[in-house]
């Protein structure tokens, strides 16, 4: 097996993990949440007990296994010189995004839904539904950037790595996960507060990877 097959298939699971994951994520802040505030005592009670631990399973494992081959892919693009701002910038993103999966989603939710006892509750969901927020705000411009890492000519392979741009690009982002770990919604309350939030963080990326 040729390690061009190996990289294929790398990129293809790396895909198809993240389609899983993050079409979960989507789910959770775009369907689930809404339904969650609607639903009457009985099936609210139900979907909790049955239906959002089998979500967050493959929620979960989902985010695993794209971080794992994630990783992988990274290592070969190094390897490659292949590496560029852009790949930098949406590899950030996505480890964030995987920490905040398994580091605050998962063990909030766990309180929340009453998988695990004691805890407060409302504190729990409160707390793993501010960083969901934070990993949707992420995913249009992580999926950007790993787009445009290698498809994007003049910015993308081949390209040097650093400058002022990825440094304010960085910087925004630990910051934007900083309030996501112990800040407030924002805008992003609503479902077409955090779209909108998403694509203006996507403009302010590629605004600073390519005019700073």
């Amino acid at each position: 097996m040729t390690m061009e097959f190996i990289n294929l298939l790398t990129r293809w699971g790396h895909v198809l993990f993240g389609i899983t994951w993050i079409g979960m994520l989507y789910y959770f802040n775009f369907v689930q949440g809404g339904y969650f505030k609607q639903a009457s005592a009985e099936g609210l009670a139900d979907a909790k007990a049955k239906l959002a631990p089998s979500a967050l399973w493959w929620f979960r494992w989902g985010a695993m296994w794209t971080f794992v081959t994630g990783i992988i892919l990274l290592g070969m693009v190094h390897g490659y010189g292949q590496l560029n701002n852009y790949i930098v910038v949406g590899a950030t993103m996505g480890t964030l995004m995987a920490a905040n999966v398994w580091m605050v989603i998962w063990p909030a939710q766990k309180i929340a839904l009453g998988i695990v006892e004691g805890g407060d509750k409302a504190a729990a969901g409160a707390k793993a539904l501010l960083a969901s927020r934070t990993n949707t705000l992420f995913s249009a411009p992580m999926l950007f950037g790993m787009f445009a890492g290698p498809h994007y000519p003049g910015y993308g392979y081949g390209t040097a790595v650093g400058g002022t741009g990825l440094i304010v690009a960085l910087v925004i982002i630990l910051a934007l996960e900083v309030n996501g770990l112990k800040g407030k919604q924002g805008p992003m309350t609503t479902v077409k507060g955090v779209i909108g939030s998403s694509l203006a963080l996507t403009a302010v990326m590629i605004g600073a990877l390519n005019f700073l």
